[in-house]
């Protein structure tokens, strides 16, 4: 299932859903602006969300300016994350290094810790535990988490959530 933010609704909803994720209640306007209070992963999440949104609406101008500061705060934090991955309810638990491939398209209700690297083709089983590399188009599971089957991810469908957003096709 792949989630995208095409409206300010769905941006809303996606932020929410990902302050929910992170244990942070509503964020007002007002703490918007005092940045100095707001954790500095949050902010790299809201700006990833802001940078969505502005992509899918074609909004090039601020698009730009927007990608910027997601790739100057990403290599302060040690992130490389492309936009238009993540379902709602992302969570980014500690700074580190985190590298996503572009190309991968994860779910609702992510949650990443510090020294991930996440490639293509292959499918990850819900709460499995992946501790060393796994080869190209296999699908793993477990913890820890070994080898099921020899298909990857061509053709799965994983619900990651129930959760209410536009939603497209795989």
């Amino acid at each position: 299932m792949v989630y995208t933010i095409k409206t300010k609704k769905d941006k809303r909803d996606f932020i929410e859903a990902d302050l929910k994720s992170q244990g942070i209640k509503k964020i007002s306007l007002k703490m918007k602006l005092i940045s100095l209070f707001i954790p500095k992963i949050w902010k790299y999440q809201y700006l990833l969300r802001e940078l969505e949104y502005c992509i899918n609406t074609g909004k090039k101008l601020r698009s730009k300016l927007i990608s910027l500061k997601v790739q100057r705060l990403g290599a302060k934090l040690g992130f490389s994350i492309e936009p238009n991955i993540f379902g709602p309810g992302l969570c980014l638990c500690h700074n580190g290094t985190v590298v996503i491939n572009g190309n991968c398209k994860i779910g609702a209700n992510a949650r990443i810790h510090a020294g991930v690297n996440i490639g293509n083709n292959v499918a990850i089983g819900a709460n499995a535990v992946v501790n060393k590399d796994v080869p190209d188009n296999v699908t793993v599971g477990g913890v820890p988490a070994k080898i099921i089957n020899h298909k990857g991810s061509e053709g799965l469908i994983i619900y990651g959530a129930d959760v209410n957003y536009k939603k497209e096709g795989c």
